[in-house]
């Protein structure tokens, strides 16, 4: 065939297959000199472009790790998209001014410190060491190769080395310290009322009108995220375990092979008396409780009552009253010394005094039960389940080797991997890029593979995903249905709307009346003056961060001016519940200075120290911004400033 073409590739053939060749590519040349058909740009700063995708995947891994931060505790509905995609492009906008102040300063980070980051990252490591199948394949979720991660980490760490190297510069001086004791220390004595909002909220109607324009000015609040509906294939060793058999003659083979396993050692019901000896007693000390603990034994001997005589002299708090009684104990389980006499003593005979590092001993074995091995019938269920367990774990292997093979090779379908592997073939509802399974389909790596570009760019199997190092259960999915993330039509959320209208206008309405409240208190300057009737909350002289009162109201009686003597600062406040808060703040006391001996106290000066840093820091961004050429771009189509 190949001698054939190329007979027949010749002449004018040749000039018509070259010619139709060239066009595509000439076409695509002048495209991309042209610039059209580039990729969306979120934002421009100083020239440099960042693109939309590298924004889309920063807010995507911003979700994983609140989600693995907060664990149980995190709800997607409570995380506002805008907000979290505008902080994460402000964040891609300052290390991009950052690394242009890095390269112009020269910075570097040499690869072993490169090295070091990656192998110490808990994400990339297995049984506490790092693992490159789990780098690269966490990697390929996020759409980047190792090369593109690791040079985007070199710049974050060369970043970093120029924040860190401002804000170490940062120094705290005796006054500054002094006026930061006093501040953080501050207690301010108020009073407040609270408003409720309920008290403001009425039936009055909600005209179409104002619906609608508050449906146009929040139209990304009633945005619909991205969402894939899943079809996959789920291995779980103990779906495997149940179904497996297993035969008595197997159990009692493993039995009759592990009878060590199941030998019951010798145990012995013990008693002692123990008269305590201190570490550093002196050595008259130590004989006299020695010749002590000798006249108590012959006491024994000569007739008197164990039990009556630990309970009477015992020092072992836990036993004494127990008449010494230790109970049943095996070899092992006490200090040497002690362990040797109990095991080794005829039962009912008084042992010789026992010098242990507790003190003396006289022990007393009461009971002996000789060392057995456990039937059979006893230990059968527990060998079952190990059995079931071992079987299942070496079918969970070959049937995960065999699902990972089949659904690569059959990548575009799932069936082939169900049909040979006995497999049913399961289905997810909508999930989005911030979760919404459940189970396993909730596992940030399956959630990443379902939005990879491999899954729903490409339409492909994913590979074989086992989320949990600690559980053997693994899956293979792909995308079913695929819907872009859009805003919900005013139909689908008009209740929603005139639930928020009514909401707003209860807080407005609670708002003016809290002012209002607020102006006739700075007038009357007391709390009965103003309204008798008034439910009034006086938690006295507080400090910042007092939990017995609401945020909102610490957050305004610590922004008051400081009330001079005989007159009130007043404010109001809104509390996270949607209540209104009067607050009347009538003292204020500074924190007391306490310098230690050498005159500056170290936590608070490297408290004090970090957070003059960190402010350092946020001016030289702040400044870098001011200066730069920044451009953002609105996502809806048009351009930002």
């Amino acid at each position: 065939m190949l001698q054939t073409i190329r007979d027949r590739a010749q002449g004018w053939i040749a000039w018509v297959i070259v010619i139709l060749i060239s066009i595509p590519f000439a076409l695509w040349g002048i495209q991309s000199y042209l610039g059209v058909g580039g990729e969306p740009i979120a934002a421009t700063v100083n020239g440099v472009e960042l693109p939309a995708r590298e924004l889309d995947r920063r807010v995507q891994q911003a979700r994983t790790e609140l989600r693995q931060r907060l664990g149980a505790a995190y709800d997607p509905a409570e995380i506002d998209d805008k907000a979290l995609r505008d902080e994460v492009l402000e964040d891609m906008i300052r290390e991009t001014l950052l690394l242009d102040e890095v390269r112009r300063l020269g910075l570097r980070v040499s690869n072993q410190d490169v090295q070091i980051q990656i192998l110490l990252d808990p994400a990339f490591q297995k049984d506490g060491r790092f693992d490159k199948e789990t780098y690269e394949r966490l990697l390929q979720y996020q759409g980047m190769s190792p090369a593109m991660y690791e040079a985007q980490l070199r710049q974050r760490l060369a970043a970093g080395q120029l924040a860190r190297a401002i804000s170490a510069s940062a120094l705290a001086t005796s006054d500054e310290l002094e006026q930061y004791q006093r501040l953080i220390g501050q207690q301010r004595e108020l009073s407040y009322s609270t408003l409720a909002l309920s008290d403001y909220q009425t039936d009055a109607s909600v005209d179409d009108a104002e619906i609608t324009a508050f449906y146009e000015a929040n139209s990304d609040s009633f945005r619909s995220p991205e969402q894939v509906k899943l079809d996959y294939l789920l291995l779980d060793s103990t779906d495997l375990a149940a179904a497996t058999e297993v035969t008595e003659e197997d159990l009692r083979n493993v039995y009759a092979a592990e009878q060590a396993r199941f030998a019951q050692p010798e145990r012995r019901e013990v008693r002692h008396i123990l008269l305590k000896v201190p570490e550093d007693a002196e050595q008259s000390d130590v004989d006299a409780v020695a010749e002590k603990i000798k006249g108590i034994r012959e006491r024994i001997l000569a007739g008197e009552s164990f039990d009556a005589l630990a309970k009477e002299v015992s020092e072992d708090p836990g036993s004494a009253s127990k008449g010494g009684s230790l109970g049943m104990i095996e070899s092992g389980i006490m200090v040497p010394a002690f362990d040797q006499v109990a095991f080794a003593a005829e039962p009912g005979k008084l042992s010789e005094p026992v010098r242990t590092q507790f003190g003396y001993h006289l022990i007393e074995v009461t009971k002996v039960v000789p060392a057995q091995i456990k039937p059979f019938e006893e230990v059968e269920d527990e060998l079952r389940a190990g059995a079931a367990k071992q079987g299942a774990d070496r079918l969970y292997y070959d049937l995960g080797e065999r699902l990972a093979n089949i659904s690569y090779e059959s990548s575009d379908s799932l069936e082939p991997a169900a049909e040979e592997l006995g497999l049913s073939i399961q289905h997810s509802d909508w999930i989005g890029r911030d979760g919404g399974g459940d189970g396993i389909l909730a596992q940030p790596k399956v959630i990443a593979a379902a939005f990879s570009d491999d899954v729903l760019g490409q339409g492909l199997n994913s590979d074989l995903i086992e989320p949990e190092r600690d559980r053997l259960q693994a899956i293979v999915l792909r995308v079913a249905e695929h819907r872009e993330a859009s805003v919900k039509p005013l139909a689908e959320v008009r209740d929603e709307i005139v639930a928020q209208i009514k909401q707003q206008r209860a807080k407005e309405a609670a708002k003016t009346a809290a002012e209002s409240l607020a102006e006739q208190l700075r007038q009357s300057k007391e709390w009965a003056t103003v309204d008798p009737e008034l439910e009034i909350t006086s938690p006295g002289l507080v400090g910042r961060n007092a939990p017995e009162v609401p945020r909102g109201v610490l957050d305004v009686a610590f922004k008051l001016a400081a009330p001079s003597d005989g007159s009130i600062s007043v404010g109001t406040a809104t509390l996270d519940n949607g209540d209104a808060a009067v607050v009347r703040l009538s003292r204020v006391q500074d924190g007391e200075v306490k310098p230690s001996e050498d005159g500056r106290p170290a936590t608070e000066v490297y408290i004090l120290t970090q957070l003059m840093g960190r402010q350092l820091s946020d001016d030289m961004l702040q400044d870098m911004e001011s200066r730069a050429d920044i451009e953002r771009m609105n996502m809806g189509g048009e351009d930002g400033l």
